[in-house]
């Protein structure tokens, strides 16, 4: 099953993102090495800077969601003010339909 990860980051906080980012990179290239990424990107605000991530994972169930969500660099760096975890069905230009 898919689950979007929608992820939001803290206020004042874009240093931090850019300071774990290589190691948030590492962990999704691992993901997607093992077949579990579909696909990810930063949210921007209004001035086109990163505030926040979806990021959509494939996972057994929301349990397994939630423990990938935790590995993630960003979180274990307390980036994120708020992570919402939430089934989807990936319906248009999905490459494997």
């Amino acid at each position: 099953m898919l689950f979007a990860l929608i992820c939001t980051d803290k206020p004042g906080s874009l240093q931090l993102r850019m300071d774990t980012r290589p190691e948030h990179v590492v962990h999704l290239n691992d993901l997607n090495d093992r077949g579990i990424l579909k696909f990810a990107g930063p949210f921007l605000d209004d001035n086109e800077k990163p505030n926040g991530s979806l990021v959509v994972i494939e996972a057994e169930d929301i349990t397994e969601a939630r423990k990938l969500a935790n590995s993630d660099p960003y979180a274990i760096a307390g980036l994120f003010a708020d992570v919402d975890i939430r089934p989807f069905n990936w319906t248009f230009n999905n490459p494997e339909n």
